[in-house]
């Protein structure tokens, strides 16, 4: 595989400084990830003050049962829990929402990120590091995770998509999904994967993650199937057992909810002063926590000292909701201000992988960690990368192309050559043809207005009409031109499908099992054998 890095536009000017710049962003982080001595500050950091909230021994027992739960029991993935337990283990932590047949590739990069992080995190402080992946299967929005795109053969993204039946707000996690939605969407991805050696592996690896009856179980067996002999450790936000264990930390959140609603405050108002956006809203009278309510999951408010919904569906004094937590942890979860906190009181987390826009809203909670006497982790931006085909490279030398112009849009770049191609000159030709006609037929024009002023109108109509058919006639020979270069305009075609689907990345779009079936499972083995990359910048892989 040749790599060769390709700057990607996008993301905010946050992120941007913050891997680019980072000394000018340093107060909103806890540390540079590209500074040797913050690695070790953290671990050291770690060894005296992690275990506040949680034993080790508990979290362990936990993510077994739930590794076990979703079939992710390769032999690495006991080592790393083993290893977990022991008091000098650190994390490599990051997460994603459980999206369709794993959701678009980002997905991917992230774990393979994590795997790699920890791997040079371990060599560099000579203490075990463990790859964690949290599925945020505590997110509500259905609509975010329930479907995923393939690529279609001459039709440019095609999207599988799995409706909900008896759709509500509650967590992803106890959403149910029918045997009938699994086999609608296998029907589907079947169908569009074009045939292939690996596609019976392939179908069979999705087969077996849809006998979960929720789509997060399945997402966590398909990230165990492909990254379990790595040693990666899973886990999911809105698991029961795990929820137990977190009761600590919620109290902290609720007895300290306006102290922590200050503190995100504090920082919103920091970035806003040195103008940069905030990524994500900061409610003046926020609890920042979720509440399950008859399977809606509610987003809880402090008023008049009581928590409660928008609706007024529920409302809490804080020792009632420190009473409905002690007998009902399940029915708390975070949101995304309170999730990052989270994840470091239940975790030894040594750093965290995060994409540019996790990196900017995560700004907003730098003296949120303090309030509860933690530190925030090293952020290690995600892996970002575009896959390209074989085929690709060729069609880009014959139509010289770059891959920075397949980003920034073909259009004029595509209209140009098919001029090119263009041997009548047909805009030249009808544009000289319509002059001609103009020049011949104003003079007649002007004799007809002498003899009847009403004849002078009706010929300005007539005129009119007649450089109408002019254009139609060119609109349907530029078709004409465009049928007889149908096949090179479909090659130009793929170039956007293959790189820039839908015009956003082909890492937010597409989804792996579409690469998994062209090259093979062992596809995930060479990715992970890809240099390490933690600098942010996006790399375009040529298969």
């Amino acid at each position: 595989m040749n790599i060769i890095p390709e700057p990607l536009s996008g993301g905010s000017r946050l992120s941007y400084d913050y891997i680019h710049h980072y000394d000018q962003v340093s107060p909103f982080y806890g540390g540079s990830p590209w500074e040797p001595a913050a690695w070790k500050q953290r671990a050291d950091w770690l060894s005296q003050s992690y275990g506040r909230y949680i034993s080790r021994s508990a979290l362990a027992g936990c993510l077994r049962s739930y590794n076990d739960y979703v079939h992710n029991t390769h032999v690495e993935v006991h080592k790393s829990l083993e290893l977990l337990e022991k008091e000098d283990a650190l994390v490599i932590a990051g997460g994603q929402q459980s999206g369709l047949f794993t959701g678009p590739m980002l997905v991917i990069y992230k774990a393979i990120t994590i795997i790699q992080a920890a791997r040079k995190a371990e060599a560099m402080l000579g203490r075990p590091v463990i790859p964690v992946f949290w599925i945020a299967g505590e997110d509500h929005d259905w609509d975010e995770v329930n479907h995923t795109y393939l690529p279609a053969a001459d039709q440019g993204p095609s999207r599988i998509r799995m409706d909900s039946e008896g759709a509500s707000r509650t967590s992803v996690s106890y959403t149910p999904v029918s045997r009938t939605q699994w086999d609608e969407a296998l029907r589907e991805i079947q169908q569009l994967l074009e045939d292939s050696p690996f596609k019976k592996d392939v179908l069979d690896v999705l087969q077996r993650a849809s006998k979960h009856e929720e789509l997060s179980g399945a997402f966590a067996q398909l990230m165990g199937e492909l990254f379990g002999k790595h040693g990666l450790v899973l886990m999911d936000s809105a698991d029961r057992g795990l929820r137990a264990l977190e009761k600590p930390v919620f109290e902290q959140l609720i007895t300290r909810s306006d102290a922590l609603t200050d503190a995100y405050k504090r920082a919103a108002g920091e970035l806003e002063s040195l103008s940069y956006e905030v990524q994500a809203e900061v409610h003046p009278d926020g609890a920042n926590l979720f509440y399950v309510h008859e399977d809606k999951r509610l987003l809880l408010f402090k008023e008049e000292g009581r928590f409660t919904d928008r609706k007024g569906l529920v409302s809490f004094s804080e020792e009632e909701l420190l009473d409905e937590l002690r007998a009902y942890p399940e029915r708390f979860s975070n949101n995304v201000l309170t999730r990052p906190l989270m994840q470091d009181a239940v975790l030894p987390v040594l750093g965290t992988v995060l994409g540019q826009g996790e990196i900017s809203y995560w700004a907003i909670t730098r003296h949120a960690f303090q309030e509860l006497e933690l530190q925030m982790p090293l952020i290690v931006p995600r892996m970002s990368l575009s896959l390209v085909s074989p085929t690709l490279p060729k069609w880009m030398d014959k139509y010289n192309v770059s891959f920075q112009d397949i980003v920034q849009g073909l259009g004029e770049q595509r209209s140009r050559w098919l001029e090119e191609q263009d041997e009548v000159g047909l805009s030249d030709r009808f544009q000289e043809t319509k002059a001609a006609f103009t020049a011949l037929y104003e003079p007649l024009l002007q004799d007809l207005g002498r003899l009847q002023p009403g004849l002078m109108r009706l010929g300005e109509v007539n005129h009119g009409k007649i450089l109408e058919q002019m254009d139609y006639l060119l609109d349907r020979s530029r078709l004409a031109l465009e049928q007889q270069h149908r096949a090179a305009l479909r090659q130009w075609d793929c170039f956007e499908t293959e790189l820039m689907p839908l015009g956003r990345p082909q890492e937010r779009v597409y989804n792996v099992f579409y690469y998994l079936n062209r090259y093979g499972m062992g596809l995930i083995d060479q990715l992970m054998s890809l240099p390490y990359d933690d600098t942010g910048q996006h790399r375009a892989v040529y298969l």
